[in-house]
């Protein structure tokens, strides 16, 4: 995948992506009142920004992505979170557009979070980083934007967490967002999915090994507690069907149950093989802060407790769209996201995606969604004086 830096945009370069400091010049200032003036960030670029930066678009990974949107991950091998979407000729053509993801504050590939050294204690942050925001999430990446030269996004996207900052990004930012495609998502994050997260993060807390959140100062990782806390979110991704079909009551390496608690069924075994692998790649402190950071987000609260008043006089053109057997965040939400968009006149389509795969049918292969993104990106395209693409849309 062919990496391009937009001209005049100094940064340090990683294998496999970039890296820049923000905030020296300016604080960053968060939702919580601290000040941070030291923030690395993480971020991958694809394509190549045009001449008047009209072809940029940003994407928001969800809660345990990562900025290797169509990059095979430097920690596991496994191909990019969206490589099926993202790249020549695909859906988000490269070469067409400039595509731009960074790994979220509170991240741990890259960007700074608690796994991160402290500069006034010279240890690793842990539980002394200050709990975040979506919106600073969003603040960070609107930094990196104005690093970049970039004024204003063709498009910002992103499904689940990502949409969460797709949403803030319209609110925040408006006039620096010509389209917008919120995936899979919600204006707030509802009491069922907080209580996923505390269980999750209890897991992680009970761990003896997370020793306070210090575990990097003892060589140490909650690894069992991580895993557990993956695990149960993990269920959360799927649909019953798509868990039935791939596995049903199948037995894994075995005729008859073992009368134990080991691994007698396919799907425990799957679940175990997830929370295992996903101890390699994610720190456990960054699970709680992310989670918590979702758990706060609630955007209507921000705007006097009217969710329209948060696109109030909004142009961007938004595309929403939701799964029909996403549980996690059900199709409702996006409703009550468009609901919102149209009091406010707003240009907004909405597209329920028939589906038995679940909340993950965004990272997966659906046909009908993928010819949805396509469709809205060929006409704001089209709108945005960006031409249409070599042959027509797909």
């Amino acid at each position: 995948m062919t990496v391009q830096e937009p001209p005049g945009a100094a940064s340090d370069h990683t294998p496999g992506g970039h890296t820049v400091e923000l905030g020296r010049d300016r604080p960053i200032r968060l939702d919580c009142g601290v000040e941070l003036t030291s923030v690395t960030v993480a971020y991958q670029t694809y394509g190549r920004l045009n001449a008047d930066r009209s072809n940029a678009i940003l994407m928001c990974h969800a809660l345990t992505g990562d900025h290797y949107v169509a990059d095979p991950h430097p920690i596991t091998g496994k191909p990019g979170w969206w490589s099926e979407v993202v790249g020549p000729g695909l859906v988000f053509d490269t070469d067409r557009f400039f595509i731009i993801c960074s790994n979220v504050l509170g991240g741990c590939m890259g960007t700074t979070g608690p796994k991160d050294v402290n500069p006034a204690t010279g240890k690793p942050w842990g539980q002394t980083f200050p709990v975040i925001t979506i919106g600073d999430m969003v603040q960070v990446q609107a930094r990196l934007l104005d690093h970049l030269g970039i004024g204003q996004l063709f498009c910002v996207v992103g499904g689940s967490m990502g949409g969460m900052q797709v949403l803030d990004w319209c609110a925040s930012y408006p006039e620096r967002v010509f389209a917008a495609i919120p995936i899979a998502t919600a204006a707030r994050h509802s009491a069922q999915n907080i209580a996923f997260h505390e269980v999750g993060r209890q897991a992680i807390i009970a761990d003896p090994d997370w020793m306070g959140g210090n575990y990097l100062d003892h060589g140490i990782r909650p690894h069992r507690g991580l895993a557990v806390a993956r695990m149960a979110a993990h269920i959360t991704y799927l649909s019953e069907t798509a868990l039935h079909r791939k596995f049903g009551r199948n037995l894994q390496d075995r005729d008859v149950v073992s009368y134990g608690f080991g691994a007698d069924f396919q799907v425990e075994s799957y679940l175990r093989h997830q929370g295992s692998t996903f101890v390699d790649r994610f720190d456990a402190n960054s699970y709680l802060y992310i989670t918590r950071a979702m758990d706060y987000f609630d955007l209507a609260a921000e705007h006097g407790g009217q969710l329209a008043n948060a696109f109030r006089g909004t142009r961007t053109r938004f595309c929403v769209v939701s799964f029909s057997s996403d549980w996690l965040f059900p199709t409702q939400e996006s409703r009550a996201v468009v609901h919102a968009l149209n009091a406010v006149a707003a240009n907004v389509s909405f597209v329920e995606i028939q589906t038995d795969k679940g909340h993950d049918a965004f990272l997966l292969d659906e046909p009908e969604f993928h010819a949805t993104l396509t469709g809205f990106l060929e006409g704001a395209a089209e709108h945005r004086g960006l031409g249409r693409r070599e042959g027509g849309a797909s």
